[in-house]
């Protein structure tokens, strides 16, 4: 096609689409920022009262230069609040809520760490779109596997045991009374700690077949002195040991698994007969085009770096993606021999399925 027969540029479009590019180059250099501030405390700092550069350095021992960019960096991204008047930087009640408090179910810097550890990986999985090779989980950068815990505890801590489990048919009493639970795909363990925290009658296992996250599991059990009843092992999904559980629950994992159908399987063998297996995803509409929006966005974006290669690392490698929407997992769970199934309940980032025999 020559440049004389090349479409017109509507200028209005350009300039808003530029603009789009400019929000977004910002969004990506500005996770480093939120990383380094949670690293070196400086959010929980500026939490108790607004600061000067140089007191905040003082406090936080670090460098005041340094310090007086990142804190011009995060005033202009209002993640923080800055007063000409004093010229000093401090953090909303909202502001603090979201940054400097980590039991709070809004609590964001994990979500920037996963994503700084997930774009270390982009050479990687550059070539991997030529040669069609995967990348397994515990390849990852570590900033993977401490944000994916800090990133989807908090959502875990705010509904797991407050709406999630209660919506389920019967679990919540089973729990009550004293069930025998597995966590498959647990990763360092929030899930299966706050779980055991809440259900003191219950035991509790933990399986996962990443090596290094047992081990913090583990350390988070004897900290919380929860190891009489809460036990962690190395194990893939589909060979996870232990049979007649009451309760079985996978969280944001089924879609990263080579064989889902396979491991579906083996937790129906796992289960009692009157068993329940809750499967947490991220949430999904069954059309691309209903994904469209910034919560695709940012799943589409992770399955790309993290999710789909991880499947494709395995056996089978099937790939679900972590957009597969509720008519591919309900496929996948109903093949492997489950006659019940259905939607518990959801919130923006979750669906939470019901699965029984």
């Amino acid at each position: 096609m020559s440049a004389a027969s090349q479409p017109a540029l509507d200028m209005e479009k350009l300039n808003e689409f530029i603009g789009r590019f400019v929000g977004d180059l910002g969004a990506a250099v500005h996770a480093g920022m939120v990383v380094i501030g949670e690293k070196l405390g400086l959010y929980k700092v500026l939490a108790s009262g607004p600061q000067s550069s140089a007191e905040l350095a003082e406090k936080t021992q670090t460098d005041e230069r340094y310090v007086r960019e990142w804190l011009a960096s995060q005033a202009a991204g209002g993640y923080i609040t800055f007063d000409a008047s004093s010229n000093k930087f401090s953090l909303s009640a909202e502001q603090a809520f979201a940054l400097a408090k980590e039991d709070s179910p809004a609590y964001l810097p994990g979500a920037f760490e996963l994503a700084l550890g997930s774009l270390a990986a982009v050479p990687r999985i550059a070539e991997a779109f030529r040669t069609g090779a995967g990348m397994g989980w515990h390849e990852h950068d570590d900033g993977v596997f401490h944000g994916c815990e800090k990133f989807f505890r908090p959502g875990y801590a705010a509904n797991l045991v407050s709406s999630w489990i209660p919506s389920l048919q019967e679990v919540q009493q089973k729990l009550d009374a004293g069930a025998r639970v597995a966590d498959v795909g647990c990763g360092k363990g929030a899930s299966t700690i706050l779980m055991a925290k809440a259900f003191p009658k219950s035991e509790f296992y933990g399986f996962d077949y990443h090596d290094k996250s047992i081990e913090a599991a583990r350390e988070t059990a004897k900290r919380e002195n929860l190891t009489d009843r809460v036990t962690f092992g190395v194990s893939k999904a589909k060979e996870f040991p232990g049979k007649d559980y009451d309760f079985v629950a996978v969280f944001d994992c089924l879609h990263d698994m080579g064989d889902p159908v396979g491991a579906a399987a083996h937790v129906r063998q796992a289960l009692r007969n009157d068993g329940t297996w809750m499967i947490v995803e991220p949430f999904a509409n069954n059309e691309l085009k209903d994904n469209l929006n910034p919560v695709g966005r940012v799943y589409y974006s992770f399955s790309t770096l993290l999710c789909t290669p991880c499947s494709r690392s395995q056996e089978v490698g099937l790939c679900l993606g972590a957009q597969a929407g509720e008519s591919r997992i309900r496929q996948v769970v109903t093949s492997a021999g489950f006659g019940r199934f259905r939607r518990a309940t959801e919130t923006p980032f979750n669906i939470v399925y019901e699965a029984r025999p």
